[in-house]
């Protein structure tokens, strides 16, 4: 067994009605006036944004607001809230929204705990050295972004797509009404169960021996995702259904699935980030795009926990070769992810990278070569460039 440090410092405030704490969370926290930030119109035409001002106005507290945000979070944006928060006294931030929000208002935080230019932390020019406190309303099941450490951002020159990882990150609390996540399209709620799976697999997907817990915890949140998965097709408004995903997404980007795990993977998500910075694809499906070419192409490093995957999590039959159980494995997570109506290849995104393309992106992701991708097996960039194009 590996050794490992979990922590988890976030209070989740799960079920029902709880957006109507907001208010009294905030207020516990000691702060003078919040930065409300949010995406699009649905927070407004839902009523949720009134229900959150509401109760922040019930607690005494001041606030502003911030809308814009979009999937791929921009550095503008960033930018923006940074200038916003500063010359409003801002000392609390509250993502209302996903992942792209809630990375956003990290990145705001980082910006106002800091000196640099924010985005020197994101390229690891410059350290982290704090972060302005946040808090969230969860309205997608997806990111894990309200449990986790981490925050990605995209930078509009040159469309480079970058995540800053560390604790002073976390948020201090987070709201999760499933009832929030009923109008959200099913290509919207399919593409975050495809990311909620990939958190897990990334973690899972690694070279060293792992904890028997562990695992079972992993195999267990990955078989209740894709269940729940395809409740929500027929049953978008099925709460129970919609509950099991909003606690799996948290689960699976807190840590817990990663104990004892080295830390995981991650190649998959840094392939995929490159796509989503140039192409501007939804995150999930795009890890549904290559996830089958990167396991293909790794998959001779240790075929056996590949095997593991298939019997455990996708109820294949144990064909006595790790290898061929491993293919099995890997073809029936692609038949899910088509049944989800997922993409599995980059055409099946709408877009066809050229090949000049392909090598840029692989050169962003390396950073122009110098650095190589992945714990299960190393990748440098002419290995990505050949996933990319196993994965057209």
């Amino acid at each position: 067994m590996l050794n490992f440090q979990y922590y988890a410092p976030t209070k989740v405030v799960f079920g029902k009605g709880t957006e109507g704490r907001v208010g009294e969370l905030v207020k516990k926290e000691g702060c003078k006036k919040v930065l409300v930030h949010y995406g699009g119109q649905s927070a407004k035409k839902s009523g949720l944004l009134d229900r959150v001002f509401d109760s922040l106005k019930e607690a005494g507290i001041d606030y502003v607001s911030l809308g814009g945000v979009v999937p791929n979070p921009r550095l503008s944006k960033v930018y923006e809230g940074i200038e916003l928060c500063r010359k409003e006294g801002v000392d609390f931030l509250l993502a209302v929204g996903g992942g792209s929000v809630i990375d956003s208002c990290k990145a705001i935080g980082y910006g106002l705990a800091n000196e640099c230019d924010v985005w020197d932390m994101y390229t690891g020019k410059e350290k982290a050295k704090g972060c302005a406190p946040v808090g969230v309303v969860l309205t997608i099941a997806a990111a894990g972004s309200e449990m986790s450490d981490s925050s990605v951002i995209t930078n509009e020159d040159g469309w480079y797509k970058k995540a800053l990882n560390t604790n002073y990150g976390r948020c201090r609390f987070a709201v999760m009404n499933p009832e929030l996540t009923y109008t959200l399209p099913e290509y919207q709620t399919e593409s975050g169960c495809t990311d909620i799976m990939m958190h897990t697999m990334e973690r899972y997907f690694v070279a060293e021996d792992t904890m028997e817990i562990t695992d079972g915890i992993a195999e267990s949140l990955m078989r209740t995702v894709m269940k729940n998965a395809k409740i929500l097709l027929d049953d978008p408004k099925n709460y129970n259904a919609r509950a099991e995903i909003m606690w799996s997404g948290t689960l699976s980007h807190n840590d817990l699935t990663g104990c004892g795990t080295n830390g995981g993977d991650w190649a998959t998500h840094l392939i995929e980030h490159e796509l989503g910075g140039l192409f501007d694809v939804a995150h999930g499906a795009g890890l549904a795009a290559v996830w089958g070419s990167w396991a293909r192409y790794v998959l001779d490093e240790k075929p056996e926990r590949f095997a593991s995957f298939a019997v455990n999590v996708m109820g294949v039959e144990d064909q006595g070769d790790a290898k061929k159980t491993a293919l099995l494995g890997i073809e029936a997570l692609e038949d899910f992810y088509r049944s989800i109506h997922m993409p599995t290849s980059i055409k099946e995104l709408g877009i066809s990278p050229t090949e000049e393309q392909i090598k840029e992106m692989a050169q962003k992701a390396t950073v122009g070569g110098s650095y190589s991708l992945g714990m299960f097996k190393k990748l440098h960039a002419e290995d990505i460039e050949k996933i990319y194009r196993m994965a057209l």
